[in-house]
């Protein structure tokens, strides 16, 4: 198999659309100058932030949540289905994310939203979502078009803070501190390329340890957003099924699940490790992993690289990327298109109903 990843020929076949070319050059996301449309508000006291949004695009905001768990003083919640909290006023800035712009569960949330007289923000890059923002004079950014909303996180993570910034959650630090990474991003991209033989490609060699099993990827309360990117990686890319946990809610259920039945389970274990995780967490992995021994296979930490929390967050999310093509690539399958996920939206519009 390490043949298969090292041949130029075999990957351009089986990335027909050319997956990698968008993942190589990703980093250059950090650049996007996210502006926002119809930006005037009435400074009114925001409260609350809700994010609603579907799989990839509800990823950058998992990160940020993270990322300023120990400066907001309002409270941040991910949404990912059709209903926003009974909580959501006025004093709330509920931002709906869909990079098509045309997620029925996003929508649903954002006339919700519009119902409940909230502060509005809209991140797409076209579809239902950016017609309404025009129409109604609704802050708004315009993502760009052409990738995969999972490989679009940086593209959403850069106008997520913008709009923050906007509205007065938070500073334009965060922006910067973004803008900062784009060269040594490049460099480390630059480790994961297909021209980079396995002996040397990390991406290449997760992939195949991987390969043939289920990937079930752990994180940390700092790198679980990366876990889930993880996973959705595998799912959507890979066409492979995968699971995604966080410490230290593992060891008070999940942990047990492992504890029978015989240690060949096809599976492959990785734990998200970070420089930056709490002395207890990184002693959580380390003893779970020897707890188990003999009733799991043995968890493979992964270290990301990168001084801070966001520089992690943002290359581990560039490096599951390359690690899914190459497993898509290995599995024999188009790393880009979902077709059963966008059948399931023409069956769910052919048979449309109330949400």
């Amino acid at each position: 198999m390490t043949d298969i990843l090292d041949n130029l020929q075999v990957i351009a076949q089986r990335d027909p659309e050319g997956a990698l070319g968008i993942i190589e050059t990703q980093f250059e996301q950090v650049a996007f100058a996210a502006r926002v449309e119809a930006a005037e508000h009435d400074n009114r006291t925001i409260q609350a932030v809700v994010v609603t949004g579907m799989g990839g695009s509800a990823l950058a905001a998992l990160m940020v949540k993270v990322l300023l768990a120990q400066e907001l003083t309002v409270s941040f919640e991910v949404v990912r289905g059709y209903h926003l909290p009974a909580y959501v006023n006025e004093n709330t800035l509920v931002v709906a994310s869909s990079y098509s712009g045309n997620t029925e569960e996003t929508l649903s949330a954002l006339e919700e939203a519009r119902s409940k007289g909230a502060q509005i923000g809209i991140l797409a890059s076209g579809g239902q979502l950016l017609n309404i923002a025009e129409e109604s004079d609704i802050a708004h950014i315009v993502l760009p078009s052409g990738a995969q909303p999972r490989m679009a996180m940086i593209y959403n993570l850069k106008a997520l803070f913008k709009l923050l910034v906007t509205f007065g959650v938070t500073g334009d630090e965060w922006i910067e501190r973004l803008d900062a990474l784009s060269g040594w991003l490049k460099e480390q991209t630059a480790k994961w390329l297909p021209g980079v033989p396995t002996e040397s490609n990390y991406a290449k060699q997760i992939a195949l340890q991987a390969i043939g099993k289920t990937p079930v990827f752990y994180g940390s309360p700092l790198t679980a957003p990366l876990a889930y990117k993880w996973k959705i990686s595998w799912n959507e890319t890979a066409k492979n099924t995968a699971f995604w946990n966080e410490y230290p809610e593992f060891n008070h259920n999940e942990f047990m699940g492992w504890a029978s039945h015989p240690i060949e389970k096809p599976f492959a274990v990785f734990d998200l490790v970070s420089t930056l995780d709490a002395p207890r967490i990184a002693q959580r992995f380390e003893l779970s992993d020897r707890l188990l021994s003999g009733q799991r296979p043995r968890a493979t930490p992964i270290t990301i690289p990168g001084e801070t929390l966001l520089a992690q967050l943002v290359v581990g999310s560039i490096l599951a990327d390359f690690a899914s093509v190459y497993a898509a690539i290995l599995n024999q399958v188009d790393p880009t298109p979902v077709v059963l996920i966008e059948n399931l939206k023409k069956s769910l519009a052919d048979e449309s109903r109330p949400f």
